[in-house]
């Protein structure tokens, strides 16, 4: 069976999916007119291992797609798009870096380029085709002739520059902030380059508006989402003396984006709202009050709350389920349940639940 084969939209799901858009728009023009948004995660059971989806990338699309049809029965508030999953390493796989294959898990990094910090001024800047994103093209080209009308591609990972830089320079790069500080800053200066460079490259190559982009199915303002996962390895003061300004410039650069934290500082997020390129925010919920970060959060700044391991969300959906919900109207909820009619029942009760 082919992928246009395996899921077809009707009419109807495309009118669907038509107003879901214009109400995501929503959430940042009219912050105060708008309705929250929920994504009902549920297992997915015989997808294929990650090293058959990495060999083919019809095996892959249709495992994606597979992903996505859960969604589509319950109903939820899911982007039907799906991505080329390649890792986190791939910026830093174009610079050189190895690729590692974890059994039955996406490749990552396996060693860093840069022995010394020094070493950055005989780094040049990649090819906009090199590690792994030469594979990258070719592959979104066959999806792009094989996906069912109406599913989109979602912007590729490309993680950000502290976390690249820390994948080039291993766990060193936290002894080169007090050590050497100017080649660390020569360091994510490249970095940043590249990925001002990357960015258009892979909007072009997913073809989607330049003002909007899919990512984790939801669809959010700007041109793509930086992940700073290794920001809880360094102090506030040094996010906002060394890599802030990187963010800002690179935020600036592509028209604006959103942040990924994993991490469990509340100070860093307070310097990560003074971007105001920024337009979206994702967080644990092991780690973070979604009503504490609601009030602190810009006006026109989306959230997005998950949790890992789920079970931390629990007591955030029980306190919305009750009516207690934040003030704040533009944001997303990551939900989890244990099946498509469970999921149904669940996203149908929170819907319910929104103040009028």
């Amino acid at each position: 069976m082919k992928p246009e084969d395996y899921i077809k939209l009707d009419d109807r799901q495309l009118r669907r999916f038509e107003e879901l858009y214009k109400s995501y728009k929503l959430l940042y023009e009219e912050p105060d007119n708008c309705s929250p948004k929920f994504l009902i995660i549920t297992p997915v059971e015989n997808l294929p291992s990650w090293e058959e989806r990495i060999a083919d990338p019809l095996v892959m699309l249709k495992a994606e797609l597979d992903i996505l049809k859960p969604h589509l029965e319950i109903g939820d508030d899911r982007i039907p798009a799906v991505r080329v999953q390649f890792g986190t390493a791939q910026v830093a796989a174009a610079f050189g870096c190895r690729m590692f294959f974890p059994e039955n898990n996406l490749p990552c990094a396996m060693d860093h380029i840069l022995k010394n910090a020094r070493d950055v001024y005989n780094l040049n800047r990649p090819a906009l085709d090199a590690g792994w994103y030469g594979k990258l093209k070719e592959w979104t080209g066959i999806w792009l002739e094989n996906i069912p009308e109406g599913i989109h591609i979602q912007h590729p990972d490309i993680q950000s520059v502290f976390n690249t830089a820390h994948l080039i320079r291993g766990n060193d790069i936290l002894l080169d902030f007090y050590d050497d500080p100017e080649a660390l800053d020569a360091l994510l200066d490249l970095v940043t380059d590249y990925m001002l460079d990357l960015v258009p490259y892979l909007k072009e190559m997913i073809g989607i508006d330049k003002e909007w982009f899919f990512d984790w199915g939801a669809m959010w303002k700007g041109s793509a989402r930086i992940s700073n996962c290794s920001m809880h390895m360094i102090s506030p003061e040094m996010y906002v003396r060394h890599i802030f300004p990187r963010d800002m410039r690179f935020m600036k650069g592509i028209g604006g984006g959103r942040i990924h934290y994993c991490g469990t500082s509340g100070k860093v997020i307070e310097e990560f709202f003074k971007n105001p390129k920024i337009t979206g925010l994702d967080f644990d919920a092991n780690h973070h009050n979604l009503w504490e970060i609601s009030e602190r959060a810009p006006k026109n700044l989306v959230l997005l709350q998950w949790a890992d391991p789920p079970e931390a969300q629990k007591s955030t959906i029980q306190r919305l389920l009750n009516g207690d919900w934040p003030k704040k109207r533009n944001i997303i909820i990551q939900v989890n349940a244990t099946s498509v009619e469970e999921g149904r029942e669940l996203f149908k009760k929170l819907k319910e639940s929104i103040p009028i």
